[in-house]
């Protein structure tokens, strides 16, 4: 990792891994790296015959279904396998894996074969797809819990503009803090985040990533066209999560400086 040119691309498998959000963030803030490596994105692949099995699997009271939480953190997810599954199976498992994860791409797959160009350079992590975001968050598909009632997609977006140090608060409360709670009390747990928002005195459009307790804030070189048109709109995967109240908490942190100023 010292030399520089010596890798195109790091494919890191982590197969095994409960929870494959730890690595990822691991690659996504280490300084070390930042400057010759980036997180280009995460891809979660999904065994058509089996995937249904595992998504059904119960776990004790508190835990999550790592499979569920392998497809909350995609970017990307392949169904591989399709051929050894009837139509209505593999409708009935997309159905479970969009409950899940409303805002990842899906590639449906045999023996594994997928184009590179589908699977490299993805930038899921970084201003460069902005645009791919913004027609995403748009048409994130949000839907009722499938399988592990706990984990759901959720989105909203509220006109205007926000203060960059309220929209920091608004997410340290939501993602370090642990503020936010449901109707029934359980606390919010994010387990991907993202959003295209509109602050206070800039004029391009901002992007918001976040995995687990880690956030960015980065421009984009896309520019609001007009005030009119400025908007603030997200998309949460996670636990015990509540559309209302979210957007609640961002709306009241928002206001708040319009009223103030």
């Amino acid at each position: 990792m010292q030399k520089k040119g010596k890798f195109d691309y790091i494919l890191l498998e982590t197969t095994g891994l409960a929870d494959p959000g730890a690595v990822s963030t691991m690659f996504w803030v280490d300084a070390e790296l930042g400057s010759d490596v980036y997180l280009d994105g995460i891809i979660s692949v999904v065994d058509a015959k089996y995937g249904m099995q595992h998504l059904n699997e119960e776990k004790p009271e508190g835990l999550v279904n790592e499979a569920a939480r392998q497809i909350a953190l995609g970017d990307l997810i392949i169904i591989n396998k399709t051929d050894l599954v009837q139509h209505e199976e593999l409708i009935n498992l997309k159905m479970a894996i969009r409950s899940i994860n409303g805002l990842a791409k899906l590639i449906e797959t045999q023996r594994s074969r997928v184009e590179l160009s589908q699977v490299l350079d993805l930038h899921a992590f970084d201003s460069l797809a902005s645009e791919s975001l913004q027609e995403r968050l748009c048409l994130a598909q949000v839907s009722e819990p499938h399988l592990d009632k706990s984990i759901i997609t959720v989105t909203f977006e509220i006109p205007g503009t926000i203060f960059e140090e309220d929209l920091n608060i608004y997410l340290q409360n939501l993602l370090w803090e642990k503020h936010l709670k449901n109707k029934s009390g359980n606390t919010m747990e994010i387990i991907r985040l993202k959003g295209i928002v509109s602050i206070n005195e800039k004029p391009q459009q901002m992007i918001v990533q976040g995995v687990h307790e880690l956030y960015e804030i980065e421009e984009t070189s896309i520019n609001w066209t007009s005030e009119n048109e400025r908007i603030n709109r997200f998309v949460f995967i996670g636990r015990n999560l509540d559309k209302e109240i979210l957007e609640e908490a961002f709306a009241s942190t928002a206001l708040k400086e319009r009223m103030s100023s």
